[in-house]
Protein backbone atom coordinates (compact mmCIF):
# COMPACT_ATOMS: atom_id res chain seq x y z
CA UNK A 1 0.00 0.00 0.00
CA UNK A 2 1.46 3.36 -1.07
CA UNK A 3 1.55 5.81 1.82
CA UNK A 4 2.22 9.57 1.80
CA UNK A 5 3.42 11.77 4.65
CA UNK A 6 3.94 15.51 4.18
CA UNK A 7 5.52 17.63 6.89
CA UNK A 8 6.97 21.08 7.48
CA UNK A 9 9.77 21.96 9.90
CA UNK A 10 12.07 24.81 10.94
CA UNK A 11 15.84 24.48 10.56
CA UNK A 12 17.81 25.09 13.75
CA UNK A 13 19.75 28.34 13.89
CA UNK A 14 22.99 26.45 14.56
CA UNK A 15 22.60 24.03 11.63
CA UNK A 16 25.09 24.99 8.87
CA UNK A 17 23.39 25.26 5.49
CA UNK A 18 26.39 23.77 3.68
CA UNK A 19 25.69 20.34 5.21
CA UNK A 20 22.32 20.01 3.49
CA UNK A 21 23.53 18.31 0.26
CA UNK A 22 25.47 15.69 2.25
CA UNK A 23 22.52 15.22 4.60
CA UNK A 24 20.21 14.50 1.65
CA UNK A 25 22.75 12.16 0.04
CA UNK A 26 22.94 10.05 3.21
CA UNK A 27 19.18 10.06 3.58
CA UNK A 28 18.81 8.84 0.01
CA UNK A 29 20.74 5.69 0.83
CA UNK A 30 18.29 4.85 3.62
CA UNK A 31 15.30 5.88 1.52
CA UNK A 32 16.36 3.63 -1.36
CA UNK A 33 16.65 0.66 0.97
CA UNK A 34 13.04 1.22 2.07
CA UNK A 35 11.74 2.13 -1.41
CA UNK A 36 10.80 5.64 -0.27
CA UNK A 37 10.87 8.56 -2.73
CA UNK A 38 9.73 12.16 -2.71
CA UNK A 39 11.02 15.72 -2.73
CA UNK A 40 12.51 18.03 -0.09
CA UNK A 41 11.97 21.78 -0.46
CA UNK A 42 13.90 24.41 1.50
CA UNK A 43 13.27 28.17 1.59
CA UNK A 44 16.12 29.21 3.87
CA UNK A 45 14.09 28.76 7.06
CA UNK A 46 11.62 25.94 6.60
CA UNK A 47 11.78 22.45 5.17
CA UNK A 48 8.81 20.93 3.33
CA UNK A 49 9.02 17.26 2.45
CA UNK A 50 6.83 14.74 0.67
CA UNK A 51 7.60 11.11 1.55
CA UNK A 52 6.06 8.34 -0.57
CA UNK A 53 6.39 4.59 -0.42
CA UNK A 54 5.32 1.47 1.51
CA UNK A 55 3.62 2.40 4.78
CA UNK A 56 6.21 0.72 7.03
CA UNK A 57 9.09 2.34 5.16
CA UNK A 58 7.57 5.82 5.20
CA UNK A 59 6.80 5.52 8.93
CA UNK A 60 10.36 4.44 9.69
CA UNK A 61 11.88 7.32 7.71
CA UNK A 62 9.51 9.84 9.26
CA UNK A 63 10.32 8.59 12.76
CA UNK A 64 14.02 9.22 12.07
CA UNK A 65 13.20 12.69 10.74
CA UNK A 66 11.24 13.56 13.89
CA UNK A 67 14.24 12.58 16.05
CA UNK A 68 16.74 14.62 13.99
CA UNK A 69 18.10 17.47 16.13
CA UNK A 70 18.98 19.66 13.14
CA UNK A 71 15.42 20.97 12.90
CA UNK A 72 12.43 21.60 15.15
CA UNK A 73 8.72 22.53 15.07
CA UNK A 74 8.02 19.47 12.94
CA UNK A 75 4.36 19.58 11.85
CA UNK A 76 2.76 16.66 10.07
CA UNK A 77 0.53 18.26 7.44
CA UNK A 78 -0.88 15.17 5.74
CA UNK A 79 -0.88 11.39 6.17
CA UNK A 80 -2.78 9.62 3.42
CA UNK A 81 -2.74 6.88 0.78
CA UNK A 82 -2.20 7.30 -2.95
CA UNK A 83 -2.63 5.24 -6.12
CA UNK A 84 0.74 6.42 -7.48
CA UNK A 85 3.85 8.38 -6.54
CA UNK A 86 3.91 12.10 -7.18
CA UNK A 87 7.72 12.23 -7.20
CA UNK A 88 8.91 8.76 -8.18
CA UNK A 89 11.99 9.47 -10.30
CA UNK A 90 14.20 10.96 -7.63
CA UNK A 91 15.19 9.21 -4.43
CA UNK A 92 14.87 12.44 -2.46
CA UNK A 93 15.86 15.55 -4.34
CA UNK A 94 16.72 18.72 -2.43
CA UNK A 95 15.10 21.71 -4.09
CA UNK A 96 16.38 25.04 -2.70
CA UNK A 97 13.69 27.59 -3.54
CA UNK A 98 16.11 30.50 -3.09
CA UNK A 99 18.08 29.46 -6.16
CA UNK A 100 15.19 29.67 -8.61
CA UNK A 101 13.19 32.40 -10.33
CA UNK A 102 10.01 33.11 -8.39
CA UNK A 103 7.96 33.47 -11.57
CA UNK A 104 8.69 29.92 -12.72
CA UNK A 105 9.36 28.32 -9.35
CA UNK A 106 6.14 26.32 -9.01
CA UNK A 107 6.38 24.88 -12.51
CA UNK A 108 10.03 23.92 -11.96
CA UNK A 109 9.05 21.97 -8.87
CA UNK A 110 6.15 20.26 -10.65
CA UNK A 111 8.44 19.33 -13.54
CA UNK A 112 10.29 17.06 -11.09
CA UNK A 113 7.10 15.10 -10.56
CA UNK A 114 5.94 11.88 -12.13
CA UNK A 115 2.21 12.20 -11.45
CA UNK A 116 -0.06 12.43 -14.47
CA UNK A 117 -2.30 14.88 -12.62
CA UNK A 118 -1.67 18.58 -12.09
CA UNK A 119 -2.95 21.08 -9.59
CA UNK A 120 -6.17 21.52 -11.58
CA UNK A 121 -7.18 18.04 -10.38
CA UNK A 122 -7.18 19.21 -6.74
CA UNK A 123 -4.64 16.71 -5.48
CA UNK A 124 -4.19 17.54 -1.78
CA UNK A 125 -0.50 16.70 -1.74
CA UNK A 126 0.26 19.02 -4.62
CA UNK A 127 -1.93 21.73 -3.11
CA UNK A 128 0.17 21.60 0.05
CA UNK A 129 3.26 21.88 -2.12
CA UNK A 130 1.84 24.89 -3.95
CA UNK A 131 0.96 26.62 -0.68
CA UNK A 132 4.54 26.21 0.56
CA UNK A 133 6.16 27.29 -2.70
CA UNK A 134 3.97 30.40 -2.91
CA UNK A 135 4.58 31.21 0.79
CA UNK A 136 0.90 31.23 1.65
CA UNK A 137 -0.35 30.50 5.20
CA UNK A 138 2.90 31.83 6.69
CA UNK A 139 0.90 33.69 9.32
CA UNK A 140 -0.20 30.31 10.69
CA UNK A 141 3.35 29.04 11.27
CA UNK A 142 3.61 29.27 15.05
CA UNK A 143 7.23 28.79 16.05
CA UNK A 144 7.01 26.93 19.37
CA UNK A 145 9.97 27.16 21.72
CA UNK A 146 11.60 23.93 22.98
CA UNK A 147 9.94 22.43 26.05
CA UNK A 148 13.13 22.81 28.11
CA UNK A 149 12.87 26.61 27.70
CA UNK A 150 10.46 26.63 30.66
CA UNK A 151 10.45 25.74 34.34
CA UNK A 152 7.10 25.14 36.03
CA UNK A 153 7.20 26.56 39.54
CA UNK A 154 4.86 25.07 42.14
CA UNK A 155 2.50 27.21 44.21
CA UNK A 156 -0.17 26.02 46.65
CA UNK A 157 -3.79 26.62 45.72
CA UNK A 158 -5.82 28.66 48.23
CA UNK A 159 -6.32 26.57 51.38
CA UNK A 160 -10.09 27.03 51.21
CA UNK A 161 -10.16 24.83 48.12
CA UNK A 162 -8.64 21.82 49.91
CA UNK A 163 -11.34 21.36 52.55
CA UNK A 164 -14.12 20.73 53.18
CA UNK A 165 -14.74 20.05 49.46
CA UNK A 166 -12.44 17.07 49.25
CA UNK A 167 -14.04 15.46 52.29
CA UNK A 168 -17.44 15.54 50.53
CA UNK A 169 -16.18 13.71 47.47
CA UNK A 170 -15.59 16.87 45.42
CA UNK A 171 -12.30 17.77 43.75
CA UNK A 172 -11.50 21.37 42.82
CA UNK A 173 -9.50 22.08 39.67
CA UNK A 174 -8.18 25.47 38.70
CA UNK A 175 -8.70 27.14 35.33
CA UNK A 176 -5.71 29.41 34.82
CA UNK A 177 -4.11 32.03 32.63
CA UNK A 178 -0.51 30.69 32.79
CA UNK A 179 1.36 33.76 31.54
CA UNK A 180 -0.85 36.08 33.58
CA UNK A 181 -0.29 33.85 36.66
CA UNK A 182 -4.00 34.16 37.39
CA UNK A 183 -6.65 31.67 38.46
CA UNK A 184 -9.57 32.61 36.20
CA UNK A 185 -12.03 30.02 37.50
CA UNK A 186 -12.54 26.94 39.64
CA UNK A 187 -14.13 23.68 38.51
CA UNK A 188 -15.95 21.53 41.07
CA UNK A 189 -15.80 17.86 40.05
CA UNK A 190 -17.62 14.99 41.83
CA UNK A 191 -15.12 12.18 42.50
CA UNK A 192 -17.31 9.32 41.31
CA UNK A 193 -19.95 8.59 38.69
CA UNK A 194 -23.05 6.44 38.82
CA UNK A 195 -22.58 2.77 37.98
CA UNK A 196 -26.26 2.49 37.06
CA UNK A 197 -27.02 1.65 33.44
CA UNK A 198 -30.64 2.85 33.55
CA UNK A 199 -30.87 6.30 31.93
CA UNK A 200 -33.25 7.77 34.48
CA UNK A 201 -31.23 6.61 37.47
CA UNK A 202 -27.94 7.70 35.90
CA UNK A 203 -29.21 11.21 35.16
CA UNK A 204 -30.87 11.52 38.58
CA UNK A 205 -27.50 10.69 40.13
CA UNK A 206 -25.91 13.30 37.88
CA UNK A 207 -28.34 16.00 39.03
CA UNK A 208 -27.69 15.14 42.68
CA UNK A 209 -23.91 15.23 42.05
CA UNK A 210 -24.13 18.68 40.49
CA UNK A 211 -26.09 20.01 43.47
CA UNK A 212 -23.58 18.38 45.81
CA UNK A 213 -20.75 20.12 43.95
CA UNK A 214 -22.55 23.47 44.24
CA UNK A 215 -23.06 23.06 48.00
CA UNK A 216 -19.42 22.13 48.49
CA UNK A 217 -18.26 25.05 46.35
CA UNK A 218 -20.41 27.41 48.39
CA UNK A 219 -18.31 26.53 51.44
CA UNK A 220 -14.96 26.54 49.63
CA UNK A 221 -14.93 28.73 46.52
CA UNK A 222 -13.55 32.26 47.05
CA UNK A 223 -16.16 34.99 46.81
CA UNK A 224 -16.65 36.22 43.27
CA UNK A 225 -14.58 33.41 41.71
CA UNK A 226 -16.23 31.94 38.57
CA UNK A 227 -17.38 28.40 39.30
CA UNK A 228 -17.47 25.70 36.61
CA UNK A 229 -19.67 22.61 37.07
CA UNK A 230 -20.35 19.97 34.41
CA UNK A 231 -23.76 18.36 33.84
CA UNK A 232 -25.01 15.79 31.35
CA UNK A 233 -27.19 17.61 28.78
CA UNK A 234 -29.92 14.97 28.97
CA UNK A 235 -30.25 15.69 32.71
CA UNK A 236 -31.68 19.07 31.67
CA UNK A 237 -34.09 17.26 29.34
CA UNK A 238 -35.27 14.38 31.52
CA UNK A 239 -35.96 16.56 34.59
CA UNK A 240 -38.01 19.53 33.44
CA UNK A 241 -37.59 21.25 36.83
CA UNK A 242 -33.81 20.72 36.85
CA UNK A 243 -33.06 24.40 36.21
CA UNK A 244 -35.22 25.58 39.13
CA UNK A 245 -33.59 22.94 41.36
CA UNK A 246 -30.13 24.20 40.37
CA UNK A 247 -31.03 27.86 40.88
CA UNK A 248 -32.44 27.12 44.35
CA UNK A 249 -29.31 25.14 45.22
CA UNK A 250 -27.05 27.97 44.05
CA UNK A 251 -28.75 30.50 46.36
CA UNK A 252 -28.91 28.05 49.26
CA UNK A 253 -25.16 27.44 48.88
CA UNK A 254 -24.34 31.14 49.21
CA UNK A 255 -23.46 31.50 45.53
CA UNK A 256 -25.02 33.69 42.85
CA UNK A 257 -26.16 32.45 39.41
CA UNK A 258 -23.90 34.93 37.59
CA UNK A 259 -20.92 33.21 39.24
CA UNK A 260 -21.83 29.76 37.88
CA UNK A 261 -20.92 28.35 34.49
CA UNK A 262 -22.65 25.08 33.64
CA UNK A 263 -20.83 22.84 31.17
CA UNK A 264 -22.70 20.32 29.00
CA UNK A 265 -20.77 17.57 27.21
CA UNK A 266 -20.89 17.32 23.44
CA UNK A 267 -20.33 13.56 23.78
CA UNK A 268 -23.87 12.79 24.94
CA UNK A 269 -26.55 12.71 22.25
CA UNK A 270 -29.39 15.17 22.94
CA UNK A 271 -32.57 13.33 21.94
CA UNK A 272 -34.94 16.24 22.60
CA UNK A 273 -33.34 19.43 21.32
CA UNK A 274 -36.49 21.50 21.91
CA UNK A 275 -36.58 20.68 25.64
CA UNK A 276 -32.83 21.17 25.91
CA UNK A 277 -33.10 24.59 24.23
CA UNK A 278 -35.87 25.56 26.66
CA UNK A 279 -33.67 24.57 29.62
CA UNK A 280 -30.81 26.65 28.19
CA UNK A 281 -33.15 29.67 27.95
CA UNK A 282 -34.17 29.20 31.58
CA UNK A 283 -30.54 28.90 32.66
CA UNK A 284 -29.58 32.10 30.89
CA UNK A 285 -32.66 33.95 32.18
CA UNK A 286 -31.53 33.00 35.68
CA UNK A 287 -28.04 34.40 34.98
CA UNK A 288 -26.20 31.06 34.65
CA UNK A 289 -23.66 30.86 31.82
CA UNK A 290 -23.37 27.85 29.52
CA UNK A 291 -20.36 26.00 28.13
CA UNK A 292 -20.06 23.18 25.61
CA UNK A 293 -17.57 20.67 27.05
CA UNK A 294 -15.48 18.11 25.14
CA UNK A 295 -15.86 20.32 22.09
CA UNK A 296 -14.83 18.47 18.94
CA UNK A 297 -15.16 15.02 20.51
CA UNK A 298 -18.86 14.53 19.78
CA UNK A 299 -21.04 14.96 16.71
CA UNK A 300 -22.99 18.16 17.32
CA UNK A 301 -20.53 20.85 18.36
CA UNK A 302 -21.01 23.14 15.37
CA UNK A 303 -24.80 22.77 15.53
CA UNK A 304 -24.79 23.70 19.22
CA UNK A 305 -22.64 26.75 18.44
CA UNK A 306 -25.24 27.89 15.93
CA UNK A 307 -28.46 27.11 17.81
CA UNK A 308 -27.53 27.28 21.51
CA UNK A 309 -24.79 29.95 21.34
CA UNK A 310 -22.90 29.14 24.55
CA UNK A 311 -20.81 31.61 26.52
CA UNK A 312 -17.79 29.27 26.53
CA UNK A 313 -16.52 26.15 24.88
CA UNK A 314 -14.06 23.79 26.50
CA UNK A 315 -11.88 21.86 24.08
CA UNK A 316 -10.94 18.40 25.36
CA UNK A 317 -7.65 16.57 25.35
CA UNK A 318 -8.34 14.43 22.27
CA UNK A 319 -8.42 17.51 20.08
CA UNK A 320 -5.28 19.12 21.52
CA UNK A 321 -3.01 16.16 22.25
CA UNK A 322 0.27 16.81 20.36
CA UNK A 323 -1.35 19.70 18.50
CA UNK A 324 2.07 21.32 18.09
CA UNK A 325 3.00 18.57 15.61
CA UNK A 326 -0.38 17.92 13.95
CA UNK A 327 -1.31 20.03 10.95
CA UNK A 328 -4.94 18.79 10.77
CA UNK A 329 -5.58 19.56 14.47
CA UNK A 330 -3.96 22.97 14.09
CA UNK A 331 -6.16 23.86 11.12
CA UNK A 332 -9.32 22.72 12.94
CA UNK A 333 -8.52 24.54 16.18
CA UNK A 334 -7.55 27.75 14.39
CA UNK A 335 -10.91 27.70 12.62
CA UNK A 336 -12.75 27.04 15.90
CA UNK A 337 -10.88 29.86 17.65
CA UNK A 338 -11.67 32.32 14.82
CA UNK A 339 -15.32 31.22 14.86
CA UNK A 340 -15.59 31.70 18.63
CA UNK A 341 -13.88 35.09 18.40
CA UNK A 342 -16.47 36.22 15.84
CA UNK A 343 -19.27 35.00 18.14
CA UNK A 344 -17.63 36.46 21.32
CA UNK A 345 -17.39 32.97 22.83
CA UNK A 346 -14.44 32.34 25.14
CA UNK A 347 -12.31 29.22 24.65
CA UNK A 348 -10.97 27.04 27.47
CA UNK A 349 -8.60 24.18 26.72
CA UNK A 350 -8.33 21.24 29.13
CA UNK A 351 -6.05 18.23 29.31
CA UNK A 352 -2.76 20.07 28.65
CA UNK A 353 0.14 17.72 29.42
CA UNK A 354 3.03 19.09 27.34
CA UNK A 355 4.66 22.52 27.26
CA UNK A 356 4.62 22.45 23.45
CA UNK A 357 0.83 21.96 23.41
CA UNK A 358 0.35 24.96 25.70
CA UNK A 359 2.78 27.18 23.77
CA UNK A 360 1.12 26.47 20.42
CA UNK A 361 -2.34 27.21 21.82
CA UNK A 362 -1.09 30.42 23.47
CA UNK A 363 0.28 31.50 20.10
CA UNK A 364 -3.12 30.71 18.56
CA UNK A 365 -4.83 33.05 21.03
CA UNK A 366 -6.03 30.79 23.88
CA UNK A 367 -5.38 32.08 27.41
CA UNK A 368 -7.44 29.80 29.69
CA UNK A 369 -6.14 26.31 30.42
CA UNK A 370 -6.47 23.21 32.57
CA UNK A 371 -4.29 20.13 32.71
CA UNK A 372 -1.54 18.20 34.41
CA UNK A 373 1.12 20.59 33.12
CA UNK A 374 -0.22 23.30 35.44
CA UNK A 375 -1.82 21.34 38.27
CA UNK A 376 0.19 18.83 40.28
CA UNK A 377 -1.25 16.42 42.86
CA UNK A 378 -4.65 18.09 42.80
CA UNK A 379 -3.70 21.09 44.92
CA UNK A 380 -0.43 22.55 43.66
CA UNK A 381 -0.39 25.00 40.76
CA UNK A 382 2.66 25.12 38.49
CA UNK A 383 3.32 28.46 36.79
CA UNK A 384 5.62 28.69 33.73
CA UNK A 385 8.83 30.66 34.10
CA UNK A 386 11.67 31.07 31.61
CA UNK A 387 14.76 29.20 32.76
CA UNK A 388 17.57 31.47 33.90
CA UNK A 389 20.19 29.80 31.74
CA UNK A 390 18.22 30.12 28.48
Amino acid sequence: MLNTIIYRSHINDDTPLNILPEMVARANVQNAQLNVTGILLFNGTHFFQILEGPEAGVDEIYSRICNDKRHHNIVELMRDFSPSRRFGKHGMELFDLRQHNTDTLLQEVLDRGTTKYRLTYDDRGLQFLRTFVESRERENYFEVLPADYWDFVAEEMPHSLHQPGGSEGITFRAIIDPLGRTVTGIEAVPNSDSKEQDDFTRHLYNLKSVKKALRSAGMSCPSGMPLYVSILPMTLVIFEDSVSQLVDCIYQSGLVPEQVLLGVSEKEVISNLAQFSLSVKLLKQAGISLSIDNFGEGSAGLSLLAYVQPDRIRVGEKMIRDIHSSGPKQAILQSVIRCCSALEIKVIVSGIEKAEEWMWLEAAGVTNFQGGLFLKDGSILAWPEVKENV
